[in-house]
């Protein structure tokens, strides 16, 4: 039987999950609808799903329709949750890209599209909420075109709007379902739709482009079947009404699915990363990619894979080659949203679990170990978002490793480290709301901790040159401790070390000592007990005594140098800075500024492209802590940021002295 991976993908609250509820009952595999609000649909259906009402993990579902089996893969909406979304579209061969039919394109819309163009996929544009008050087909078919690369046509136009959403035509063939009359008012509009339409074909048909520039009549028939054609290669991208509530549209999408979207053997050759290819075909050498793994309580890790080449049995020993380790599956299953069913073979362009394989990650590539294979992992982006994290309990600090380890196993997109100037434990991810799902899962293990925003690493720095004396004397009985040095500082960039040293004033072989004792007064500034940088130091005179002078008093001397010297450079506090890019609707530029004005960002530029704008500014890290929730806020969630280290810059002296204040206050009570 033919089959389809189709994955649904779209910026959050587009109704991604309750279309796919609607395939399912439409094609007849559930007899009632499931709902977001309530918990009940098969895609969402974890807890953690439940209780939020919404997306976090892919979820797989299966179809028959026209005689054709379709795999739905309902990926998230929400940017956090960005794993799941590249590798269930990178799972899949088509992808459906949904657009609210009263938001029109958004951030998430663009963010789904660029990765499926990423991955050469062909897709459909399905204009989703048709029935809802506000609904505009025409001005987001505008919005489409203006905004997402590539030949966007529609392929049905709504019969009424809104509340009024009753049906959908055909534009190539005009035919009205469900079955009524086309209303007077659509007529002009589906004359243009038509040639428009029509204009998109021929561009992706050599022959037929010439016949339509002589003027020569082409059947409808071969129309229709070019029109396939170029869905199913990615040359033309159909635009769609639908309502997944009231069903209307469901019939034309699903046709198109069955027809137009091509099946794991119609997509070609797949090449690894040393130019190998493998057949998308079951009597090809195996190849298959893990691209998604989950950790059950009961089961332990679950992997996900696409069958790419060749067939896959229990029992078979199949190379990772992303690991350079052998792994042998004795048992196979097909997912069904919550249900695993076990199969005696995954073919070619099968979706498929593999259980009880400890060494599986999310990215591997197993193949046939006669004829190994490798394909590229998917790239994901960095982290934007951390938090501090504190363990409840001792009990909790024991565990949390453990528990730690096997979030990153579900998820690399989470990072987790020390701050080894702060000493805090950090777990970074995509924003808030992914942070707050991974601080839910540590609980469901048994772990309790709280979170607070990371505290900043400020440093301190110098802006004038000083000189200063440092000298250590001490004097027990026996041999004493005697080291002297006399030192320059001043402004530099990063930490340079000299010594101008004449006649022998200090022995050469306790310079080397007189640098570590400056580096350890650095380590600890004179404003706020924040690490120094940007400081050079010149050794320029001292004395010694033959019997007295060591390593140690010299590595003493040098370091009260650097305190007394530091004193007079006109210390200050460095915080550090981050290169932010937000990108949103460009309606939101002015609210986009206004907010960075706020947070003392430097805007570097603004690029407008079609209905989106991108900011790059450069923010204290300090000023970007809520970031991920005041821009979600700001914006109706239709924004998107990401952030990189910059360096640092001077804090402002009025903020600089609240900062140390407090830095000393906290000192003082330690």
């Amino acid at each position: 039987m033919p089959h389809r991976i189709v994955s649904l993908a779209a910026h959050s609250g587009t109704g991604k999950t309750t279309l796919a509820e609607a395939l399912l009952h439409r094609s007849g595999v559930i007899s009632r609808m499931g709902r977001v609000e309530d918990g009940t649909t098969r895609s969402d259906h974890t807890d953690a799903e439940k209780a939020h009402g919404f997306s976090i993990q892919t979820g797989v579902l299966r179809l028959t329709h026209e005689g054709t089996d379709v795999t739905v893969l309902d990926t998230p909406g929400f940017a956090d949750f960005v794993r799941e979304i590249r590798g269930g579209i990178r799972a899949a061969d088509s992808v459906l890209v949904l657009v609210s039919a009263v938001g029109g394109v958004e951030v998430g819309t663009e963010r789904a599209w660029a990765t499926a163009d990423r991955f050469g996929m062909p897709r459909v544009v399905v204009v989703n909420r048709m029935d809802r008050e506000r609904a505009d087909f025409f001005t987001v078919l505008a919005d489409v075109r203006a905004s997402l690369k590539g030949p966007v046509a529609a392929a049905c136009l709504p019969v009424g709007e809104g509340p009024d959403f009753r049906g959908v035509v055909n534009v190539l063939t005009g035919e009205v379902s469900p079955p009524q009359e086309l209303p007077p008012t659509l007529t002009g509009a589906l004359r243009e739709a038509r040639d428009a339409l029509l204009d998109a074909i021929v561009e992706t048909d050599d022959d037929l482009m010439g016949r339509y520039l002589e003027g020569e009549p082409i059947g409808d028939d071969e129309l229709e079947a070019a029109y396939l054609r170029a869905v199913h290669a990615g040359t033309l991208y159909p635009v769609l009404p639908v309502s997944a509530v009231t069903g209307v549209g469901l019939d034309a999408l699903l046709h198109l699915m069955v027809r137009g979207l091509r099946s794991a053997r119609e997509r070609g050759p797949l090449t690894g990363v040393d130019g190998q290819t493998r057949e998308p075909t079951p009597d090809a050498p195996l190849s298959a990619r893990v691209w998604r793994v989950s950790i059950d309580p009961f089961v332990g890790k679950v992997a996900y894979v696409r069958v790419w080449s060749g067939t896959l049995r229990p029992g078979d020993t199949l190379r990772n080659t992303s690991q350079d380790l052998d792994v042998r599956p004795m048992h196979l299953y097909v997912p069904n949203g919550k249900d695993l069913t076990e199969v005696p073979e995954l073919p070619a362009g099968s979706i498929g679990v593999l259980t009880k394989l400890p060494d599986l990650h999310a990215g591997d590539t197993l193949a046939d170990p006669a004829q190994p294979i490798t394909y590229d992992p998917l790239w994901l982006p960095d982290p934007v978002h951390t938090v501090a994290i504190h363990p409840a309990t001792r009990q909790d600090e024991d565990k949390l490793g453990a528990a730690l380890a096997k979030l990153r196993e579900e998820d690399s997109t989470l990072h987790y480290a020390r701050e080894p100037q702060t000493g805090e434990q950090l777990l970074s991810g995509m924003g808030d709301m992914h942070l707050g799902i991974a601080v839910e899962k540590l609980a469901a293990q048994g772990v309790t901790v709280t979170t607070t925003p990371p505290r900043i690493p400020y440093r301190e720095t110098i802006h004038a040159p000083a000189e200063a004396q440092g000298k250590h004397r001490k004097q027990s009985g026996g041999h004493g401790q005697y080291g002297d040095c006399r030192i320059r500082i001043e402004p530099g960039e990063g930490f340079a070390f000299r010594s101008a040293v004449v006649g022998g004033a200090i022995p050469g072989k306790y310079i080397p000592s007189i640098e570590k004792g400056v580096q350890d007064a650095m380590q600890r500034g004179a404003l706020a007990g924040y690490p120094m940088q940007d400081v050079h130091v010149t050794v320029l005179d001292g004395s010694y005594h033959d019997v007295d002078s060591s390593d140690i008093a010299f590595r003493t001397a040098g370091s009260l140098a650097l305190k007394n010297a530091v004193t007079g450079a006109r210390p200050g506090l460095l915080e550090p800075v981050m290169q932010l890019r937000v990108r949103a609707p460009a309606s939101f530029t002015g609210d986009l500024i206004s907010d960075l004005q706020t947070r003392r960002a430097r805007v570097q530029g603004m690029d407008p492209e079609g209905t989106v704008i991108t900011v790059t500014a450069l923010v204290p890290q300090a000023e970007l802590q809520t970031y991920s929730a005041d821009l979600r806020s700001l914006t109706g969630d239709r924004g998107a940021f990401s952030i990189k280290p910059h360096g640092y810059q001077a804090v402002p002296e009025p903020l600089a002295r609240k900062i140390i204040e407090a830095r000393q206050g906290e000192l003082a009570g330690a």
